[in-house]
């Protein structure tokens, strides 16, 4: 009996079906409600698949026409039906279907007094109400007003009754129609007033479960627009914010709070951003208008149309009572499917088409001299590289990343390619100067001060103990100008602005400095910027011995190019006027100009403070209630250029008017807090996730608050310990030039901003998404800049690149830097050819290096993944070493590289679209030369070597990734992608090279923070368009892959549990390059003498267990486990799925361990 395929439970039920002696049926029914009982969900779920739903069914239905019914009967009944309702996901229907809805209501509307038979019969409505046509059949027949007469004024008599009453109303308050029924009679008022009672009365907080029970009511009816305004208007944000108030000191009461914060959030008015418009406040005419598409609905607008009306997030007005019920809902769980993998195999098969006629592709053929250069008048004789340029200022050779190797400073003062250079040389050559003086002339009152100072040609930027008081003061920000009325001071040297009632006339640094005795270094020479003035007042002696107690064994001068081999802050300065930008940007950030060196310490993943969210969510919601308290003033605003910040002592300033900058409005709430507004991507309405901008006039010791409150994505990283990086200019005074990881109290979560229905392109009204985080700046005045992750600006890698080509040996390294075309704006995309130079002009070595495979990389499509930029620089450093593995794979392949396919869109601070308004990663299959340059010229690239028949071996397109921790790659394969989606067995018959998976095991077995199981090779419908798949399907390259790096850091490998850094993401990119000198020997094992273990090798990773992982973002909506608080604080106004969650949420919150699980752990399937 025991069993679940037991015969004997069909020999109970046909017995129960046939018999008509009222005493057996009773027995049996005893019998079974035990076995139900001890057995659990199992027992129940073997009854439901022996049909034992229908029997009890009629059973019900023939026993209802006794007059009167058997009450023994009924109880039992509806005691058995409770139990195995919920097990079987067709109860509803059934039982709407055999005519008993109506049976157990009017039982309980005649015995109301009769506990005993009605508590299991609300046990029955209330699993009857989960369907939602059944739930508007109860609501007809006066089944809400019924429940309210049974929970009644409070009293604490018949608590078990009264609980059941209030779940089985929840459940039908689900039901629009009911909800709507209940707002008409005024219940949302008995139920707040309800609550308040149970509120006051239950000290002894022995009845959690019905004061629960009431919110979910309140929950339930404040999922329509009617309900959140009833909830309104009868004080109910008032009312929860001061009961959760009064639960927060005792744990257990933690549901009540959650649930109450989800309902206030709920019904929290929703706002339009306070702006004029969101779009973008920079716009670019376009050569082209798109006849489809976002952008040309964004141009067809109406100027008079509002695109940030606020809008309701339902659609309750337009439903009718006639509520349709999907009948087959009930299988949808049952079998994962996603609709987004491709499923027909003809689309998926690889079709090599050049899609552009072959004369047209002739023109990329000036992009490829190397295939006819024949090396006639390069000096080839000697393999011996050539020393470097004396002026090259370069220490040595280009240092490989290596992050797993932590260098004391003092020891060795080189760290992952940037040198921090105390070389007793130059200590000598600088000791026997003498101090240098910094004079600022007097000059008319009308005119700036004019600082001239002398420099060798390093420009040295002495450490912060050379720096006192006033020229620090002294100094400016960074700005470009290029109006004649300042070039005659271009000609005398730097130009700086003072303060006119500043009137020095010398400035002596007299501070001895601990390693050289000239201090007085010079900071720019003979450049044509101006300075504005650093709103910070200098180092005061306390700071200045801590910095000398915390700095010892690191103070070494700070020597800009030699620090950052690839850094010249001048060229940084000569690379950014020629830079052109859509706002026309005339100041330089600092970070940018200083350069960026990884801190010398761990940073570790954020732990997340239990009830953080909530906290902040309450405050949000004092907005509301406490309207007085609200300061409301505007500190920063892009659409409103002439406005001028009050002179406040007490008030952070704000700036992002440079290169990659973007933030739009700053809106001070309380006195150290304020609300921040990121700018739109130019001719586009939405994508706001990247932000750059500066902050001054802080105060240390003071918490500071910022929230940015117009993003986009439904969850990120900072809800798992992210922390958003801080540049500090007085830090790097100190000789601490770098990025850190800042914040605390940060959390995610969605805000009462929304868009219109216009706005979001025909969508219903979407949300917007808070990011928020507390910071304590550390020095007074300071400048501090802020990102959402390391800033890497288009100048910068201009920078790069011409450093590289400055310093590369020329007899070694075949280097060529070309123009690939312009952007829109008119910025040059770089194109990047590296391989090694032919051993002679010898036909023999000129055959060898023209017949070299190609490897194709991109980067940077996306503006806001600035991460793929310092991998690719990783790659380009390594590729240009000096390391003898770099030159073997320089002599193994040809590398073209674009390393950054969206120029415009990095200048100008978008976070995903270029100055079309559109992404470039989707425009790939039909690029418009007019709109997509930069993407039409790159793939005309590959379309002219498949043309010549020199397809690439590999290409990859670097990327970041938001919502997911470690590096790892996505692919193609057709056999996984029909694996993914159980299409019939047949095509799983598919043949196809497992090749694709080889660079992906090979990074995963020597780069640390590179993990397999996170790499996915489906191909989805939404991607068609993509890089990776155009270039796989189309252009036939096999290895085609998109390289994804974290933004927030590893949970697995070496750097378990750290935040991830630009030492990683460069180590990242170095060992790419390695893994593909491990590809070269794997697929050519012949050309090289390699043991006969390691050319099994490939065949060990292509026949290990293939698992498929959820494919990207953009197929699954989470990627990270979902933690309790995040659940419980969804505040959609119709989320309805987390009705058992939302019963335990709150108790606890997930441990590390829990949140640590990647999705792959999560979602990973294994294929046969």
């Amino acid at each position: 009996m025991t069993a679940k395929g037991s015969p004997a439970i069909e020999v109970i039920l046909s017995t129960l079906e046939n018999t008509r002696d009222l005493q057996t049926t009773l027995n049996i029914l005893n019998i079974l409600i035990e076995l139900v009982s001890v057995g659990g969900g199992r027992k129940a779920s073997a009854l439901v698949s022996k049909g034992g739903t229908q029997i009890l069914l009629q059973l019900l239905l023939s026993a209802s026409k006794d007059s009167p019914p058997n009450e023994e009967l009924m109880v039992q009944l509806h005691s058995l039906l409770a139990k195995i309702g919920p097990k079987d996901k067709k109860f509803g229907v059934k039982a709407r279907i055999s005519g008993t809805l109506n049976i157990s209501l009017n039982l309980v509307k005649q015995n109301l007094q009769n506990h005993r038979l009605i508590l299991p019969c609300l046990q029955v409505l209330r699993v009857y109400s989960t369907n939602s046509v059944n739930a508007v059949s109860l609501g007809k027949n006066g089944v809400v007003e019924l429940m309210f007469k049974i929970i009644g004024p409070f009293s604490k008599k018949n608590t078990g009754l009264m609980k059941v009453a209030l779940d089985t109303l929840a459940a039908l308050l689900k039901s629009k129609t009911n909800a709507r029924r209940a707002v008409d009679r005024g219940y949302v008022h008995v139920l707040l007033t309800s609550y308040v009672d149970w509120h006051r009365h239950d000290s002894r907080h022995r009845h959690m479960l019905i004061r629960k029970g009431i919110l979910q009511c309140i929950k339930s009816v404040t999922n329509i627009k009617l309900g959140r305004k009833a909830f309104i208007d009868a004080n109910g944000m008032k009312i929860l914010y001061n009961t959760s108030q009064d639960c927060l000191a005792v744990r257990t009461l933690d549901p009540l709070v959650n649930t109450s914060s989800l309902i206030m959030r709920k019904c929290f008015p929703k706002n339009r951003l306070p702006l004029p418009t969101i779009k973008s406040v920079f716009h670019f005419q376009l050569p082209v208008i798109p006849i489809s598409g976002p952008v040309a609905q964004l141009y067809s607008l109406p100027p008079e149309v509002d695109d940030v009306v606020d809008e309701s997030d339902d659609n309750d007005d337009i439903e009718t009572e006639s509520e349709i019920e999907n009948e087959n809902e009930a299988d949808k769980d049952h079998l994962f499917k996603n609709d987004d993998i491709e499923t027909d195999i003809n689309k998926l098969k690889p079709r090599q088409e050049l899609g552009r006629p072959v004369e047209e592709l002739k023109m990329y053929e000036q992009f490829f001299p190397e295939l006819s250069d024949n090396f006639k008048d390069y000096d080839l004789v000697s393999k011996e590289p050539k020393p470097f340029p004396s002026d090259a200022n370069l220490s040595g050779p280009i240092v490989v990343p290596t992050a797993g190797e932590e260098q004391s400073v003092e020891a060795d003062h080189s760290v992952k390619g940037i040198t921090v250079k105390e070389s007793n040389h130059l200590q000598a050559e600088e000791c026997n100067k003498r101090p240098a003086f910094l004079d600022l002339p007097k000059r008319d009152r009308n005119k700036d001060n004019i600082l001239q100072q002398q420099s060798d040609k390093k420009k040295l930027l002495s450490s912060c103990q050379c720096l006192n008081y006033e020229i620090v003061k002294g100094l400016d920000r960074i700005t470009l100008q290029n109006t004649s009325k300042n070039e005659q001071y271009y000609k005398t040297g730097c130009v700086m602005k003072k303060e006119s009632k500043t009137s020095l006339t010398s400035l002596t640094c007299n501070k001895p400095c601990q390693h050289v005795s000239s201090c007085g270094s010079v900071l720019f020479e003979g450049r044509s910027a101006q300075l504005g003035k650093l709103c910070f007042t200098g180092v005061d002696p306390e700071e200045e011995d801590d910095s000398s107690s915390h700095s010892s064994g690191e103070q070494v001068i700070l020597e800009v190019p030699d620090i950052l081999p690839l850094h010249d802050p001048d060229l940084y300065i000569e690379i950014v006027k020629n830079t052109k930008s859509v706002p026309e940007y005339s100041e330089v950030a600092y970070p940018d100009y200083f350069g960026h060196i990884p801190p010398p310490f761990k940073e570790p993943i954020l732990e997340r403070p239990y009830g953080v969210q909530r906290t902040k969510i309450s405050q949000d919601i004092e907005r509301l209630i406490h309207q007085n308290d609200i300061i409301d003033r505007v500190m920063y605003d892009l659409d409103n250029p002439s406005y001028s910040v009050p002179e406040d002592g007490e008030i952070l300033k704000f700036n992002s008017k440079f290169e990659s900058g973007n933030l739009r409005k700053v809106i001070q709430i309380r006195k150290n807090e304020y609300d921040l507004i990121l700018n739109s991507d130019i001719n586009s309405n939405h994508y706001h996730q990247w932000f750059y901008f500066e902050v001054s006039g802080m105060r240390p010791g003071i918490g500071y608050r910022f929230n940015i409150i117009n993003c986009e994505k439904s969850n990120s990283q900072f809800n798992y310990g992210m922390q958003p990086l801080m540049y500090s200019v007085q830090e790097a005074l100190n000789s601490r030039p770098w990025w850190t990881r800042v914040g605390t109290d940060i959390c995610y979560y969605k805000n009462h901003f929304a868009r219109s229905s216009i706005a979001a392109g025909g969508q219903k009204g979407k949300s917007y998404y808070t990011i928020t985080f507390t910071v304590n700046f550390p020095h007074k005045d300071d400048v501090c800049y802020f990102a959402y992750h390391y800033p890497y600006t288009y100048s910068t890698l201009r920078m790069h690149l011409q450093k590289l080509e400055s310093l590369h040996n020329p007899q070694q390294i075949y280097f060529r830097q070309d123009t690939l075309c312009e952007t829109l704006s008119g910025n040059s995309c770089p194109l990047v050819t590296i391989t090694a130079m032919p051993e002679s002009n010898y036909y023999e070595h000129i055959c060898q290096f023209r017949n070299r495979p190609y490897i194709f990389l991109s980067a940077r499509v996306h503006p806001g993944e600035t991460n793929a930029s310092w991998v690719m620089k990783g790659t380009l450093e390594y590729l240009m070493s000096n390391n003898p593995t770099a030159q073997s794979l320089r002599e193994s392949y040809i590398f073209k590289i674009v390393p950054m396919l969206n120029p415009d869109g990095v200048i100008n601070g978008n976070h995903r679209c270029s100055l079309s308004g559109e992404d470039l990663n989707r425009q790939w299959q039909n690029p418009n030369p007019d709109l997509h340059p930069t993407i039409y010229h790159a793939k005309g690239l590959l379309q002219y070597l498949a043309a010549i028949k020199r397809l690439p071996l590999v290409y990859c397109d670097y990327h970041g990734h938001s919502r997911k921790k470690n590096v790892f790659m996505y692919g193609c394969s057709i056999k996984e992608t029909v694996w993914h989606t159980n299409v019939s067995a047949a095509s799983c018959d598919l043949i196809e090279d497992l090749g694709y998976r080889t660079l992906p095991k090979i990074l995963s077995h020597i780069a640390p923070t590179f993990s397999m199981s996170s790499c996915s090779f489906v191909v989805e419908k939404s991607k068609e368009s993509t890089a990776r798949v155009v270039v796989w399907r189309e252009i036939g390259v096999q290895r085609s892959y998109t390289m994804e790096s974290t933004l927030c850091g590893c949970d697995q490998g070496k750097y378990k549990g750290l935040q991830i850094g630009t030492r990683e993401l460069e180590e990242m990119g170095a060992k790419f390059c390695v893994g593909l000198l491990r590809l070269k020997r794997l697929t050519s094992p012949l050309e090289f003498n390699l043991p006969s273990s390691l050319l099994d090798f490939e065949n060990e990773l292509i026949e290990s267990s293939c698992k498929v992982t959820s494919p990207t973002t953009y197929v699954l909506d989470e990627d990270e486990p979902r933690f309790l608080e995040e659940v419980d604080y969804s505040a959609e106004s119709n989320d309805e799925q987390d009705i058992e969650l939302a019963d335990n949420a709150g108790d606890y919150e997930p441990s590390v361990q829990e949140e640590g699980l990647s999705d792959s752990e999560m979602t990973r399937t294994h294929l046969p």
